[in-house]
């Protein structure tokens, strides 16, 4: 199964517990890196992991 590498910022919020508000702030603080795809903002699903403190080529979780 391939596993996502970007979500949206909503999706986002949600793995990490998380307003909206906190994890746009985050983004503007540069923790989460995100990419643009057309109109679309998406955080990468690596920074996510490196922000919660799991190592991104870990599968499963604790």
């Amino acid at each position: 199964m391939v596993e996502p590498v970007l979500c949206g910022r909503l999706d986002a919020a949600k793995m990490l517990g998380l307003g909206t508000t906190k994890t746009d702030e985050l983004i503007a603080e540069g923790q989460l890196e995100t990419v643009r795809i057309g109109a679309r903002r998406l955080v990468k699903i690596a920074s996510i992991r490196r922000l919660a403190g799991i190592e991104a080529d870990q599968k499963g979780g604790a």
